[in-house]
């Protein structure tokens, strides 16, 4: 049976997470939302498999809200932060946090990065809500420390009022050349952007998920290139469970499965069990071992990362919790 083994962080509220190893975890956070206005940004590590953690954040980081990160290894690691009123940047470091790079910096109006993933050690792509209604994506080619703009020629049109949830799972990779990300709008069901070139050109989707103008699909996490899961719908302020969609052939269709226990906001896959995922929110997490038909609430605590490798399954969340996943 599945279970949280909780320890406690650095004080501060965390979503980004990203797993090396069973030792070495990244988590990043922070929030400017209504009642935490202004509590500071956050990247943190550890390096004994939870028994210490590191603040590094970097310096200038003000009250920006690390929203992603990225970790190739113990040391080298990109850190995604974005504010409404300070704008998207990207930090890099290669000794582990004691020195940061900006290596990217928006100040549009209408950009907001919600997310960031790579394909290999050189590819990457991170991706914004939509700049004059089509979605704005990044992409690197050696290994993040230079960005640029995406052509939006191959992009399909924004819905009105369509947008990313800033989940840093929203947007996923899998293989050399596949990502997939989630989207949400006010009159119309949650989508799925698909690329098989890197970015370069995109296709969309439908699903069941509920759309919502506040939330939409929240979170995506595939096995392969071909069997996947998206997460969304539901209402955090009373606990309206959230609602699971698969698709066994690259996102091209979604058919809906199991609703979860209640509100969800990420999800990941478990790469060292077959159709086995986790997803956790503010009021609890599930697991699914049948490729999301079924899911198992085994946890009411407020989480709201998640991320495995395979040998280790972690979580960050509120109220200074990062937990291993005892499996």
């Amino acid at each position: 049976m599945s279970s949280w083994r909780f320890m406690q962080t650095i004080p501060s509220s965390l979503i980004g997470i990203d797993v090396v190893n069973r030792d070495v975890v990244w988590a990043s956070g922070g929030f400017d939302g209504p009642g935490e206005l202004g509590s500071p940004g956050l990247v943190v590590r550890t390096l004994d498999r939870g028994g210490s953690w590191e603040n590094v954040t970097p310096p200038d980081a003000g009250r920006l809200t690390f929203r992603d990160v990225y970790a190739f290894d113990r040391d080298q690691v990109l850190a995604l932060a974005s504010g409404v009123l300070q704008g998207s940047r990207i930090y890099r470091t290669v000794n582990g946090g004691q020195d940061w790079k900006l290596v990217f910096e928006n100040w549009e109006a209408d950009a907001f990065y919600n997310g960031i993933a790579f394909f290999d050690a050189v590819n990457g792509i991170a991706m914004s809500d939509p700049v004059q209604g089509t979605f704005r994506i990044l992409i690197t080619d050696d290994g993040g420390w230079t960005w640029k703009v995406a052509p939006t020629k191959g992009m399909p049109d924004a819905l009105p009022d369509e947008f990313g949830r800033a989940t840093g799972t929203c947007l996923v990779t899998k293989g050399p050349h596949d990502a997939w990300f989630g989207t949400g709008s006010k009159d119309a069901n949650g989508r799925v952007f698909h690329t098989g070139d890197r970015g370069r050109t995109w296709s969309v989707a439908d699903t069941p998920i509920p759309g919502d103008p506040e939330f939409g699909i929240a979170s995506l996490a595939f096995w392969d290139t071909r069997h996947g899961l998206a997460l969304g719908g539901g209402d955090p302020s009373s606990n309206k469970p959230s609602v699971a969609a698969r698709t066994t052939n690259g996102g091209r269709t979604w058919k809906r499965v199991r609703s979860l226990a209640g509100f969800r906001i990420n999800m990941a896959v478990d790469p060292s069990r077959r159709d086995t995922a986790v997803a956790v929110g503010m009021s609890g997490s599930d697991i699914t071992a049948n490729g999301g038909r079924s899911w198992r609430w085994f946890d009411q605590n407020d989480l709201r990362g998640v991320s495995c490798t395979e040998d280790a399954c972690w979580a960050v969340g509120k109220d200074l919790k990062a937990a291993e996943l005892l499996r």
